[in-house]
């Protein structure tokens, strides 16, 4: 299905970026991989995807810094010669409530997640425009949609990434580009396992780890039943190959829920 294609994916050592990579490679794509992290701590995700039989190589790179994000992308497109598909997927969490959050901490967050996810859409703008061809696929998150306590700047981020996708993909489908959000429930991953197994996480406590396992509570209880039920990161990587089969050429600006 993606034979011959080149894909970006930042955030994409580890969850939902590296079972998108993953999944990509079984496809046929040669997967290029940004995170923060060094060669070193990228290598099990890159030998792994490298024994799918596709080329992978790993970037370091902030996304949330302009200047290394434009020389990654640069080094990407002298390295595979074109990029096909970008997944923007890299985010990190700074929770805690609003009375208490930093402005350190909700600029951190927005600065990875939102900005983060427009300053590698800009880098490969023009490449997929004069190409015109590619896909923009941008992990959101039902936060976006719906919020949740505690994470105030998590959630304008991914909220943002709704907007963002959408003008970028009114920008670029006359030029053959699609892009997309995906907006994942709760996703079971290390961190959100050790809040359901730490039994201290359930102790009374003012400490962010407590708000945090109340957030869980809450997002597991108060929303609609349909966001109830904790995801798996497959279900994100599925989407995001099947919104870049060559099959989905109209669809654009969309923000898919997965709940379940």
């Amino acid at each position: 299905m993606l034979n011959g294609k080149t894909a970006v994916i930042t955030g994409g050592t580890q969850s939902i970026g590296f079972e998108i990579a993953k999944t990509f490679a079984k496809n046929g794509a040669a997967i290029a991989i940004i995170d923060i992290c060094d060669a070193e701590k990228a290598a099990p995700a890159v030998s792994e995807i490298d024994a799918l039989g596709v080329s992978c190589k790993s970037y370091q790179c902030n996304v949330a810094d302009a200047a290394q994000v434009a020389e990654t992308c640069k080094q990407i497109l002298a390295d595979f010669g074109k990029v096909d598909i970008l997944v923007n997927n890299a985010g990190i969490t700074r929770d805690n409530l609003i009375l208490k959050m930093s402005e350190a901490d909700f600029d951190a967050v927005v600065d990875v997640n939102l900005k983060g996810a427009f300053y590698m859409i800009k880098n490969f703008y023009r490449p997929m425009m004069k190409q015109r061809s590619g896909k923009i696929i941008n992990i959101s998150s039902v936060s976006g949609l719906f919020g949740n306590p505690g994470q105030a700047n998590y959630s304008s981020s991914k909220a943002g990434i709704i907007g963002l996708t959408k003008s970028t993909a009114k920008e670029l489908a006359s030029r053959g580009v699609n892009c997309n959000a995906i907006a994942p429930g709760f996703i079971m991953t290390s961190m959100t396992t050790a809040f359901q197994e730490n039994d201290e996480l359930k102790k009374p406590s003012r400490s962010a780890a407590s708000v945090s396992r109340r957030m869980w509570q809450s997002w597991r209880c108060s929303w609609h039943p349909r966001c109830r039920i904790i995801s798996q990161a497959r279900s994100s990587a599925a989407t995001a190959a099947w919104q870049c089969d060559a099959q989905v050429r109209r669809r654009g600006g969309a923000e898919p829920a997965l709940a379940g």
